[in-house]
């Protein structure tokens, strides 16, 4: 008999890419019952997964690894109970997301902004940085030993998915689903463009309220006496974002706040202008935070957009 040395520990790192390749060049990882093969049964219900993409902005972290596990996990019970199973590999552009990352890059290895670099040198060092991690994460997903078909890989900018994509949108316009109006939007001042919410990273911080007086109208005084109010019933408003009192349309405070409701309906003035805006009810107010009275500006806040 041959004598073979065990080696003392287990070297992970030639075993299982060469036992990963094994399997993916033998089709381990291609579905049974495939539709375009000529003994295609249509009576045998298939399981299939998508990936969900990660996007290309940088390299997988723990969070892929547990899905990546959990979908594998799931394939492979299907897999071996016979049932014809496929789990489509992908990638996702991400969009502004991978912009923002090759802006930075380029900040931190050339000091030179993507105005400087021009709209096609971008595009191509976007392309490549895409190349770069497309590479890294295909990779990072074998070495989990994903059970994927690699044959069926896709990528979010392939043509087939622009073009389905293209297609959904127009299908949706005309059926009314899509139409274009006012909406309160994120706006970076730094990628000059909207920004979608599930992009939007939030943080929290020690902030300032900064405490005002909305002056009470009284009923009987007229619009052209309105500045000379100087003193009286007062509505206190606390606020971290004192800047945006320009763009107040009203005060909003709880219907059963007994502090402020015989206010509802009545009229205020926006400090420093004098502009009167009216006191409404909504119970999306908080009666604990601040003072309980909320100053409603709908350019500056989705919440305030919906009470307004």
């Amino acid at each position: 008999m041959p004598k073979y040395d065990l080696p003392k520990a287990y070297d992970f790192k030639s075993t299982e890419p060469r036992i990963y390749e094994m399997w993916e060049k033998g089709g381990y990882f291609r579905p049974s019952n495939d539709p375009h093969k000529p003994d295609f049964d249509p009576t045998r219900k298939p399981f299939v997964l998508s990936i969900p993409p990660p996007n290309v902005t940088g390299e997988l972290h723990y969070g892929h690894v547990m899905f990546v596990a959990m979908e594998d996990l799931m394939i492979r019970y299907h897999r071996m109970k016979g049932i014809p199973t496929l789990w489509v590999p992908g990638t996702d552009h991400a969009g502004i997301a991978t912009q923002l990352q090759v802006e930075k890059d380029l900040l931190r290895t050339e000091e030179v902004t993507r105005e400087e670099l021009g709209r096609e040198k971008f595009l191509e060092r976007a392309w490549a940085w895409k190349v770069k991690y497309h590479s890294i994460i295909t990779q990072q997903i074998r070495r989990l030993g994903a059970s994927c078909d690699w044959e069926r890989e896709r990528f979010t900018l392939d043509e087939g998915l622009s073009r389905a994509v293209r297609e959904a949108f127009v299908r949706l316009y005309e059926r009314g689903l899509i139409y274009r109006g006012p909406r309160l939007v994120n706006w970076s001042p730094g990628l000059k463009t909207a920004v979608s919410d599930l992009e939007v990273e939030y943080e929290e911080e020690d902030a300032t309220l900064y405490y005002f007086k909305y002056m009470l109208v009284p009923e009987t005084l007229k619009v052209s006496e309105t500045f000379r109010v100087s003193a009286g019933e007062y509505i206190p408003v606390a606020t971290i974002r004192p800047e945006t009192i320009l763009g107040d349309t009203a005060v909003a405070v709880h219907p059963e706040d007994e502090r402020y409701k015989r206010y509802i309906g009545r009229k205020v003035l926006v400090p420093m202008l004098g502009r009167e805006i009216p006191v409404i009810a909504d119970e999306y107010v908080s009666r604990e935070f601040g003072t309980g009275a909320l100053k409603v500006t709908p350019g500056h806040d989705p919440n305030d957009y919906a009470i307004a």
